[in-house]
């Protein structure tokens, strides 16, 4: 599996801030899928950039992002995610809020996006270092017969 991990922030993008949330993905796709490749960058909350950054990474099976998903006034990454892609896959960003609504009622501000585009998944995480854990580990499971059904294979 080709994975990708987006990180958006002004603040890490800049090297102002160390970005934590993103390497927590990674260890934990790291540890589920020790073939993958697994490839990282930090943009900035600015939607030419995190577009560009798609494109770089649109041979990746899954793209995960991390942080721009709540509702401050530079939270762009749902409306871009959905810009860029083609279908929706809503089963995802709804269970990823009512399973950490459970956790945390602030769960209700997030606005993650999930869809498609060609065939890659890409999947919003909140921000912080707790809530990418939790989500990784609600998606891990799952992953690789995503991928099947995207190629075609999960049919039979």
């Amino acid at each position: 599996m080709k994975l990708s991990v987006i990180t958006i922030s002004d603040r890490a993008s800049r090297g102002e801030y160390q970005d934590l949330s993103g390497p927590a993905i990674m260890e934990l796709l790291r540890d589920s899928f020790p073939e993958a490749d697994i490839r990282n960058v930090i943009v900035p909350d600015d939607a030419d950039d995190l577009l560009s950054a798609f494109e770089n990474h649109s041979d990746a099976d899954y793209i995960l992002t991390t942080g721009g998903t709540g509702i401050s006034p530079r939270d762009i990454t749902p409306e871009t995610t959905e810009k860029w892609c083609k279908k929706a896959l809503p089963g995802i960003a709804e269970l990823l809020r009512a399973k950490s609504y459970e956790e945390t009622p602030n769960a209700l501000f997030s606005r993650g996006y999930a869809g498609i585009r060609g065939k890659t998944i890409v999947v919003n995480f909140p921000g912080s270092v707790k809530a990418v854990r939790f989500c990784t580990g609600l998606l891990v499971p799952v992953m690789e017969h995503g991928v099947r059904m995207l190629r075609g294979e999960g049919h039979g």
